[in-house]
């Protein structure tokens, strides 16, 4: 059985075993778009900042800068200052020569009736310009904030680029979110116009969308919405039952006929504009509106799609999130398409109808580019942990990316989705990034399953205890892990809120008197260690550590003793409040199809967690349920739980894929 090993407040308990490096095959070596180790001494900190004009050159330029970073008003700092651009002309005009009758969006529609659309360069442009004149025509200025609720079709892509094309700025609020949620993030970038969709399908049914924008409207406090443009799911065939209102509610696919051939010539911008606004969940707090450059954020997705994903033009390419998240905008819409990918959009559920839906789509398609969440893999090997053999594709390489990923799933990932061919890596990174930091360039680094790598050329991670000092590497610490030096891909403030951004992301580790940028560390919020060989694992949010007794436990590290049990899909670990403890771990955990909960399962569950771990970790309760409350993307909602854990009240869960589990765990642990 482990010792028991007590640390101090300042440390995270550790307790993971050093897990093997596996080599990349040699053919994806010999292919691959960064073969070349020297670009880790391109991108070191004595040639920094100018090693990232390397990213700005992959762009096209009405004006090329002439500063590469401007950092004189630390923490705020600006790429490429001086140059001017336009994100749109980067991702479509500029690659209608050579590849304009390739595939740039691949649209997958949930009902397997339904054919797949291909939408060719030539294509998407004329969609882009046609819809940039409408909105120029609905009084969209550039400057303006338009904010979209949009599902994934290929209409969400088309609207944020004719939007960047105008020069205006594009909030998309993910689909699944309740229309009070999107009045918040409406109200908070001051938009005028509201860009949405009449339905879409999830899971079988036909989702009435516009009434969740009916209630966005009403809701608006402080900003009141003019106007509601609506895509047609069906086009010329409006799918909601929801009435239009007369003088606010636009069919567009109604006004786009009235645009046919019309041509848009694109704004070109100052480098250091904003291109959109991201806004986090905001579950505990008002969220935030993060602000993106044009060029700094355009040229490291871009880099990073040809460097990190190593996509080709020829490639067929598929992330499996969602294009409401950060993922979503960076690795499916804008660094795919600055380096002219075909990028596939699939509008529903990985496991619906069954659990070889995702297989299928990649057979269909060719797919050889494989991007997903821990989350969804977890979901997928529940329902259909046999379902990949079945079909026949191969992926080149596959991600995993959104949270950390624990080894035993890492491997299945490997063995079973990529059928021991494929090249994977596990990237780090937040919205506030724009891109991934963490991650090991896939030709040049083996993998290790459960940890992310090192740092991105270019990115130079550092981790801190509580007082300031470095940990060092290989010393089985985990502490606080910070980024020791600006980027182009990071957002540049909060919207309207700059005073946030200092106080959540750089005083709790930078010198704020200091003018020199290199006296600031953004604070990630994330845990962290650091083995000896350099790579980084990533063990979750500082917040989701659990202080036991004054132990203090990582969460993702019980998670995953849990998941080494071969009965358990998927566990999530809250902390419930404790009279004598202060807080114990409540583990919450859902079974593979073909177990049956038992008193013995949940025993042998907690006694699991004991031996690996140490008794220190053993859960106060092990709580078997048939499902785990969700999000629309796939993401646990442990806030959920751990009300429930301390029966307090769960809040608004409308929104949530099931919401009609919450009731059932409730019963169940409650009584």
């Amino acid at each position: 059985m482990a010792a028991e090993k007590k640390v101090g407040e300042e440390a995270i308990a550790v307790h993971w075993k050093e897990e093997e490096l596996i080599q990349p095959k040699e053919e994806f070596i010999r292919q691959a778009n960064m073969s070349d180790p020297k670009i880790y001494e391109r991108f070191s900190e004595e040639n920094y900042p100018e090693c990232f004009n390397e990213y700005g050159d992959m762009l096209s330029w009405d004006k090329r800068w002439t500063k590469t970073l401007d950092a004189s008003k630390p923490p705020f700092f600006n790429w490429f200052v001086g140059g001017k651009l336009n994100a749109c002309y980067n991702c479509v005009d500029r690659h209608l020569e050579k590849y304009g009758n390739k595939a740039a969006i691949i649209f997958a529609p949930e009902p397997e009736d339904e054919a797949y659309q291909f939408i060719t360069y030539k294509e998407l442009y004329r969609r882009v310009n046609e819809f940039a004149a409408l909105l120029l025509d609905m009084g969209v200025k550039e400057n303006d904030v338009v904010t979209f609720h949009m599902p994934m079709v290929a209409e969400l892509p088309i609207s944020m680029l004719a939007c960047a094309r105008i020069g205006a700025i594009h909030s998309e609020v993910f689909g699944g979110f309740s229309g009070k949620a999107v009045a918040e993030r409406a109200d908070d970038a001051e938009s005028k116009v509201l860009i949405t969709i009449d339905s879409y399908y999830r899971s079988g049914r036909l989702i009435d969308h516009k009434a969740r924008a009916d209630e966005c409207v009403n809701k608006c406090e402080e900003t009141k919405i003019e106007k509601v443009l609506i895509w047609e799911r069906y086009p010329g065939k409006y799918s909601s039952p929801t009435p239009l209102v007369e003088g606010r509610d636009y069919l567009i696919n109604d006004l786009l006929k009235n645009y046919r051939g019309k041509r848009v010539k694109p704004v070109s911008k100052p480098a250091e504009d904003p291109l959109f606004l991201m806004y986090t969940s905001g579950t505990t707090a008002k969220p935030k509106g993060c602000q993106h450059s044009i060029a700094g954020y355009l040229s490291y997705v871009a880099a990073t799609s040809k460097y990190l994903f190593d996509i080709h033009p020829e490639d067929t390419y598929w992330c499996l999130a969602d294009i409401g998240w950060i993922t979503g905008h960076s690795y499916i819409v804008y660094g795919p398409l600055a380096i002219a990918a075909t990028s596939v959009i699939f509008e529903g559920t990985p496991t619906y109808p069954d659990a070889g839906r995702s297989w299928r789509i990649a057979e269909d398609l060719d797919v050889n580019i494989f991007h997903t969440s821990p989350t969804m893999i977890r979901m997928i090997r529940r329902e259909g942990p046999d379902e990949p053999a079945k079909y026949d594709y191969h992926f080149k390489l596959m991600c995993t990316v959104g949270e950390p990923i624990e080894p035993e799933v890492w491997r299945w990932y490997y063995e079973k989705v990529g059928k021991k061919e494929a090249t994977i890596i596990d990237t780090w990174w937040q919205t506030e990034n724009g891109g991934v930091i963490g991650s090991n360039l896939p030709a040049l680094k083996p993998m290790k399953p459960g940890s992310c790598g090192i740092g991105m050329p270019g990115i130079y991670p550092v981790i801190f205890d509580e007082a300031g000092d470095e940990i060092e590497k290989g010393s089985g610490k985990a502490g606080n892990i910070c980024i020791k030096r600006p980027w182009p891909g990071s957002f540049q403030t909060i919207w309207k809120d700059p005073d946030r951004y200092v106080d959540t992301y750089y005083r709790k580790y930078s010198n704020l008197e200091s003018k020199d940028y290199r006296d600031y560390y953004y604070f990630a919020g994330d845990g962290a260690v650091q083995a000896a060989d350099e790579y980084f694992r990533i063990l979750g949010r500082i917040d989701d550590v659990i202080n036991v007794a004054g132990h203090r436990l990582g969460t993702k590290e019980i998670e995953s003793s849990s998941g080494t049990n071969e009965e358990v899909a998927e566990s999530a670990v809250v902390a419930k409040k404790d009279p004598i403890k202060g807080t114990v771990v409540d583990l919450y955990v859902a079974l593979k199809p073909g177990f049956e909960p038992s008193k013995e399962l949940e025993a042998k569950i907690r006694n699991k967690v004991s031996t690996d771990i140490g008794p220190i970790a053993r859960p106060n309760r092990v709580y078997i349920v048939p499902d785990m409350p969700k999000t629309r993307s796939g993401k646990i909602m442990r806030r959920v739980l751990a009300a429930i854990s301390n029966t307090e009240d769960v809040g608004d869960v409308t929104s949530l894929a099931n919401p009609e589990v919450v009731e059932v765990i409730k019963k169940r642990v409650q009584g």
